[in-house]
């Protein structure tokens, strides 16, 4: 059951959001970046693209453009310098989650390919039934909707998500597939958006994520005002205290050092409480080197919260 509060009063308040095609962006590409977190990483300073990570052939790109409208654009192509064979763009409005389904395949599909024949399953060209694109959603009882002639749409039970498919005839790199959630407008709806030659499988994989009933992690003004209404919030629960254990002879260490050091603070008077501040900054320093190695081993994090975007459709 939805515990809706006060939007202002609790802004940065953590809240499991369902359904997740409308949770909308968290301004980072953590997830959708995950499944790929082993291939290589360019950050670029120059450009509206600040990270673009790609399969070890550079086949496969995956950019995030942190301050755009369309914040991440997907290619295939045959080799590192041939134009895409089809392109995924996902705006701003879309969770990271739902990118996550497509890199997810992806990875799969670059794992499985043949490295010796140039070729793998992210190239195939897409399947001659529309159906096989949504079938992950008429599997799940989305039911088609009314759309143009030469096009067809799925829509979701509650009528804030579907698909959009174009069949009329189209260049290679038309858009021909849309995937979106949330109402019309530039902050509350979602969009991804496939060229022609997109695998189906790529696609399906994709809109597989609208399906899952998983909510997921969100801070409260993250979540777009207009959206508030269509959205079951449930604050995350607090962490369970730990069980209580006996004191080790660290702890009772710590203790007496920490009883010392309060006398200490009060009355930095005697040879006893000299020691104390000395055994302080020894700790200090201590900790310092130990998170100082710490910083080192850890791996950059890529992406920051992206400013206003530069343009809309």
């Amino acid at each position: 059951m939805s515990t809706q509060q006060p939007y202002d009063q609790h802004p940065y308040q953590e809240v499991l959001v369902s359904p997740m095609y409308l949770a909308g962006s968290n301004g980072t590409g953590d997830a959708g970046f995950a499944p790929v977190a082993h291939w290589p990483h360019h950050y670029l300073d120059d450009g509206p693209c600040q990270l673009l990570v790609t399969s070890p052939d550079q086949r496969i790109r995956i950019g995030w453009f942190g301050d755009d409208f369309e914040l991440w654009k997907i290619t295939a192509a045959e080799d590192a310098v041939s134009a895409p064979r089809w392109t995924a763009t996902f705006n701003h409005v879309t969770p990271a989650e739902i990118v996550a389904s497509l890199t997810t395949a992806l990875a799969h599909d670059y794992a499985e390919a043949d490295a010796t024949d140039g070729n793998g399953r992210f190239l195939t060209g897409p399947s001659l039934y529309w159906a096989d694109a949504v079938r992950p959603l008429t599997d799940a009882g989305w039911p088609r909707g009314a759309a143009e002639r030469g096009t067809v749409e799925i829509i979701a039970p509650d009528g804030q998500a579907g698909i959009l498919i174009d069949n009329r005839l189209s260049d290679w790199d038309d858009e021909t597939v849309t995937l979106w959630a949330g109402p019309p407008g530039w902050g509350t709806r979602a969009e991804a958006v496939f060229t022609a030659r997109t695998p189906s499988h790529l696609i399906a994989a994709t809109a597989a994520a609208m399906t899952d009933s998983a909510p997921v992690i969100r801070e409260r003004h993250q979540i777009d005002r207009r959206v508030e209404h269509l959205v079951t919030l449930t604050p995350v629960s607090p962490t369970a205290p730990q069980t209580s254990r006996a004191p080790t002879p660290l702890d009772v260490r710590r203790s007496a050092v920490a009883q010392a050091v309060h006398r200490a603070a009060r009355i930095p008077q005697t040879a006893a409480d000299l020691r104390v501040m000395a055994a302080r900054s020894r700790t200090a320093i201590s900790a310092q080197n130990r998170s100082g190695k710490s910083a080192h081993t850890l791996g950059a994090r890529p992406l920051a919260s992206p400013s206003a975007p530069r343009h809309s459709r």
